[in-house]
C-alpha cells in the first residue's frame, strides 16, 4: 500500500488502485474484531500462557492495539499501552489503560505485543532488558518491529521448543520466548475466523468490480478508498447472520437530515475507525 501511495506520488502508477486496507469493512472488523480473538488463540496455542495477572505491555492503540487490549483486560490481565498518537493515547487512558513509555514497563511485563507497524519498536536493548521467561510477538503490519536480527549473535543461544515457538537464552541464563519469529503472530500461531474473512473478501471484491465497471475517466491512475456507500453495502450484506434488522429512515427524518433513505449514512471523510495512519517513529 505504501509503495502504491509512493507510486501515484511520482506519477509513476500505471493503473487505477483501490485502496482496501483503509476501509472501515477492512480495519474496524478484521484489525479489531479479528485481532481481539486471535491473539488470544495464538498465545494459547503456542505458550499455554495463563492471563489472569499477567502484566502486558500492548505497542500501539490502533485498531490492532485495541482488540489486544480489549480481549486481555477482559481475562484480567494487567495492560500498558505505549503510543506516540496522542489521540489514541488520549483513547487507551479513558478505556483505562496506563500509557507508559516501553522503558519504563519492560523489565516486570510479563508479555510484550507490537501493534505498530513500524520498525525496530523493541530493539536489542529492550530485549536485553527483559524479565525471564518473558513472551514476545508481533501482531503488527510487518516483520520488522522486533529486532530479531540482533538476537541471532554468538553470546546467545536459540533453542527450538515446539513450531513457531523459540527460547533465546542470554549468557547468564535468562531466556525470553519470541513466537513466530517476530512475523504475525495472529497469521502465524492462530485461526483467523472465517466470518471475518467473508467481510473483508466482499470488500476486496467489490472494490475490484467497481475498478472494473467504472466509466472511463472515472478512476484517475490514482489510489482511492472506497467509497463509503460500498462500505455499507459490505456490512449490510453480513447483518442476516446475527438477525439483525435495519430502522429506516421517514421521509422526513431523511429530509431533516440531508440523507438519501438508502444512503451512504455517513460523508466520505467520517471515519468509524480512529484517523491512525501507521507511522515510522519508535515507541519508546
Amino acid at each position: 500500500l505504501k509503495i502504491l501511495y509512493q507510486l501515484s506520488k511520482a506519477g509513476k502508477l500505471c493503473v487505477p488502485a483501490m485502496n482496501v486496507n483503509d476501509s472501515v469493512t477492512k480495519q474496524k472488523f478484521d484489525n479489531l474484531y479479528c485481532c481481539r480473538e486471535s491473539i488470544l488463540d495464538g498465545l494459547k496455542r503456542t505458550t499455554d500462557v495463563m492471563f489472569g495477572g499477567k502484566q502486558v505491555v500492548v505497542c500501539g492503540y490502533g485498531e490492532v492495539g485495541k482488540g489486544c487490549c480489549a480481549a486481555l483486560k477482559a481475562l484480567g490481565s494487567i495492560v500498558y499501552v505505549t503510543e506516540i498518537d496522542p489521540i489514541c493515547a488520549l483513547q487507551a487512558c479513558m478505556d483505562g489503560f496506563r500509557v507508559v513509555k516501553l522503558s519504563q514497563v519492560i523489565r516486570h511485563v510479563d508479555i510484550v505485543i507490537t501493534c505498530t507497524g513500524n520498525k525496530n519498536v523493541v530493539g536489542r536493548e529492550y530485549l536485553d532488558r527483559m524479565k525471564n521467561g518473558c513472551i514476545v510477538c508481533n501482531m503488527g503490519h510487518s516483520n520488522t518491529e522486533i529486532d530479531v536480527a540482533s538476537l541471532h549473535t554468538p553470546e546467545l543461544t536459540w533453542e527450538h521448543v515446539r513450531p513457531q515457538v523459540d527460547h533465546v537464552i542470554w549468557p547468564d541464563g535468562k531466556k525470553i520466548i519470541l513466537l513466530a519469529e517476530g512475523r504475525l503472530l495472529n497469521l502465524s500461531c492462530s485461526t483467523v475466523p472465517t466470518f471475518v474473512l467473508s467481510i473483508t473478501a466482499t470488500t476486496q471484491a467489490l472494490a475490484l468490480i467497481e475498478l472494473y465497471n467504472a466509466t472511463e475517466g472515472r478512476y484517475k491512475q490514482d489510489v482511492y478508498l472506497l467509497p463509503k456507500k460500498m462500505d455499507e453495502y459490505v456490512a449490510s450484506l453480513h447483518l442476516p447472520a446475527f438477525d439483525a434488522h435495519l430502522t429506516e429512515l421517514t421521509d422526513e427524518q431523511a429530509k431533516y437530515l440531508n440523507l438519501n433513505k438508502n444512503g451512504p449514512f455517513k460523508p466520505n471523510y467520517y471515519r468509524h475507525v480512529s484517523a491512525q495512519r501507521k507511522t515510522c517513529i519508535s515507541h519508546n
